[in-house]
């Protein structure tokens, strides 16, 4: 006669099963958009070279919670000048959060560059950029830009070019410097958990911005 497993045995074998089921898959898709996209991730010191002649730079606060300089922010606005002053790209798409009046993502870029030598002609400001893919959904849509060249760290670009491909914009990333690994450890847990919710976004819940609007194409 068979011995039979106890039920509390059973249920946690099963949560074990389902647990390992979802880390490994987890993992994969990770890996999966990662290498995916790699072949176009550049960084500086390999030239950033591009045929493009727009850069879309992702917004972020200027400061941390611990009201540190965050040098996401920083390394991002220091790459898009150095950029701009090489004659790698032509114009600046500033993309981010304008949440009220007293927090303004792209008005600041924009000062910050403004101070770096940036002419005020060659920046446009998108201040609907509340994600990743709004502001490149916005870049598509309502600035009429179909080849972009994307600042921000190198572990985003990754999710980024990936959408970019979604939405059949032709790109190429330009990592900007960061903070050291040791700082770095939640954030790349959260991005790992964003790739995974991208996924869903792109293919699942065929995600849409949260403003998009009417057109106004940059003319170069």
């Amino acid at each position: 006669m068979k011995k039979k497993i106890p039920r509390l045995t059973l249920v946690w074998w099963r949560l074990v099963a389902f647990t390992a089921f979802c880390l490994v898959f987890l993992l994969a898709s990770n890996a999966w958009l990662v290498g995916v996209t790699s072949a176009r991730l550049i960084k500086p010191e390999e030239g950033c070279r591009s045929d493009f002649e727009v850069a879309l730079v992702f917004g972020t606060s200027q400061f941390l919670r611990s009201e540190r300089s965050n040098p996401h922010y920083y390394g991002r606005i220091n790459l898009a000048a150095q950029l701009y002053q090489q004659g790698r790209v032509e114009h600046l798409l500033l993309s981010g959060d304008n949440r009220s009046l007293y927090y303004n993502e792209p008005a600041k870029m924009q000062q910050d560059l403004l101070d770096r030598g940036v002419p005020l002609e060659a920046m446009t400001l998108d201040s609907a950029g509340f994600s990743t893919f709004d502001s490149l959904k916005r870049s598509r849509d309502v600035y009429g830009l179909h080849q972009l060249v994307l600042i921000t760290q190198e572990y985003h670009l990754p999710r980024a070019l990936f959408i970019a491909d979604h939405l059949g914009i032709e790109a190429s990333g330009c990592a900007a410097e960061g903070p050291e690994w040791s700082a770095m450890r939640k954030v790349w847990l959260r991005e790992v958990a964003a790739r995974l919710k991208t996924l869903g976004d792109l293919y699942i819940w065929q995600r849409e911005p949260r403003i998009l609007g009417d057109p106004q194409p940059i003319n170069l």
